[in-house]
């Protein structure tokens, strides 16, 4: 369930580079146990919108508000430590590295005292499986085995985890589903929706507007640095969601066009 004070709310966030504008007064918000569903087409304004959201550029104008207070996030750092987590494509894991020490990169737990000080990977193999295999991902069986030989969407899966390990309480994932097939898609969808149940927020950014309405709850469509459309689930069609992400009147502008390469039915 959500509640009345957003995770967090952007509030009319514009940010230009070198005098072009990038983002035009664009607001939403996310709160806990909800989905917002951050769609559009390339060069919309979305990776500038989460570099915001994340620490990584300040807005020109418009104000970031973290439960319900003013925030400024100097760096990404601010935003991690205010429970906002960031998860690209593939997590940025580092395939040569166990599972496990992927999952606690820059956290490593130790056991000894110096200078006989040594990481405990039993504890550190124990703890990545058992945060894995609780967000459904029943098939990864051995936390020692190189992050390589897992599927896009088990990687998806370790990255989910340790953030969700870790604190966050809001998670910003960044186009999870792009180039994964139809299983490994679900399989993420299906840890969306566990880590909705378990009460974090979501911004799913995607391109695939059917796996949008699949798990979203709430949507916002960018459009040249522009709010296009904000909606709830059960508001529109995925059908609209399309044209709305591929301009609307510009779509059927193009449509027209194409109509004359279409093959010419024989009499």
């Amino acid at each position: 369930m959500s509640t009345n004070i957003p995770i967090i709310e952007a509030r009319n966030v514009s940010k230009e580079f070198a005098g072009i504008a990038a983002l035009q007064e664009v607001s939403l918000k996310v709160s806990a146990g909800e989905v917002l569903c951050l769609l559009g087409d390339n060069g919309a304004g979305k990776s500038t919108l989460i570099k915001i959201l994340s620490g990584v550029h300040a807005p020109s104008s418009g104000e970031i508000l973290l439960d319900g207070k003013p925030a400024a996030f100097r760096e990404p750092r601010d935003a991690r430590n205010a429970g906002i987590a960031t998860v690209h494509q593939y997590g940025g894991t580092v395939p040569l590295m166990s599972i496990s020490r992927n999952f606690f990169l820059g956290a490593e737990i130790v056991k000894g005292r110096w200078p006989l000080r040594r990481l405990d990977l039993q504890t550190m193999n124990r703890i990545a499986l058992e945060q894995i295999q609780s967000l459904g991902v029943r098939r990864v069986t051995d936390s020692s085995r190189p992050v390589g030989t897992l599927s896009g969407g088990q990687r998806q899966a370790l990255a989910i985890c340790r953030a969700t390990y870790f604190g966050a309480r809001l998670l910003i994932l960044d186009e999870p589903t792009s180039a994964l097939g139809v299983r490994e898609a679900t399989t993420v969808l299906k840890l969306v929706a566990e880590v909705r149940s378990r009460g974090i927020g979501v911004i799913l950014i995607t391109h695939n507007a059917h796996h949008a309405m699949s798990i979203g709850d709430h949507f916002v469509v960018l459009g040249h640095g522009k709010v296009v459309a904000s909606f709830s689930r059960g508001e529109k069609s995925a059908a609209e969601v399309v044209g709305l992400m591929a301009g609307g009147v510009e779509l059927q502008a193009l449509e027209l066009e194409l109509e004359q390469f279409k093959p010419k039915a024989v009499s």
